[in-house]
């Protein structure tokens, strides 16, 4: 039987060794990547995008929209399909409030107030005329599902890349109004507390069903017989 020398059998060893190390990095890479986000804030948030819509109207001479213009904004509004959460503002040079009270009762039908201030947009306005912006916000949240870590390896006890993405794309379609994602809901002035109070005290006030004395009933029969 043929032996080995010590010489021989070194880089025999290396060679093995090497071949170790590259089926190791193999199979690492087959499962994936390693999460590295050791935070608790998910790496996938919602994000939120603006589209400015745009319609000029002839407004008359003294202000105010003719029954043609207002029949046109109606019909603008409806094919929008406007909804809690669009933004409707007026652009008049004429700075008119019998104009943009004619624009806000037409938004109005569609449940909408209109803004104070209305957004910068391309061109130039003349006087009799008047542009409605109408801007709508839509939430989604890129990447998700996110599931390009498959490693079962997770030295920095990480988050998973999918942490949070069930959450996040839940806010990002119920919330109506998408522009609460990036800075709250603002406040109207009436508290919660308010509007339950009111629930409370009607309860409060509302006589029990038992109140009063009880029907006097007679046992003795009223109908014909012997």
């Amino acid at each position: 039987m043929a032996t080995l020398s010590p010489r021989s059998a070194k880089p025999r060893r290396m060679l093995a060794s090497a071949a170790l190390a590259l089926a190791l990095t193999a199979t690492l890479g087959g499962c994936g990547g390693v999460p590295n986000n050791r935070m608790l804030d998910s790496v996938h948030q919602p994000v939120v995008e603006k589209t400015s819509y745009t319609y000029d109207l002839t407004t008359l001479s003294g202000g105010g929209l003719p029954i043609s213009e207002q029949s046109r904004l109606a019909d603008w509004f409806g094919t929008l399909d406007l909804q809690y959460g669009d933004r409707i503002a007026v652009d008049d040079p004429d700075a008119s409030p019998v104009t943009t009270a004619a624009i806000g009762a037409i938004a109005a039908r569609f449940g909408l107030l209109l803004a104070d201030i209305a957004p910068v947009t391309s061109g130039t306005l003349s006087h009799g005329s008047a542009r409605v912006v109408v801007t709508r916000s839509v939430a989604s949240v890129p990447g998700c599902p996110d599931w390009t870590a498959h490693s079962d390896a997770n030295p920095a006890n990480a988050t998973s890349t999918n942490y949070g993405c069930a959450v996040n794309s839940n806010l990002a379609a119920m919330v109506a109004n998408k522009q609460d994602l990036v800075h709250g809901a603002r406040s109207t002035g009436v508290t919660s507390a308010m509007t339950a109070s009111k629930a409370i005290q009607a309860y409060r006030d509302k006589p029990p069903t038992g109140a009063g004395d009880l029907k006097q009933v007679s046992s003795k029969s009223t109908g014909g017989g012997n």
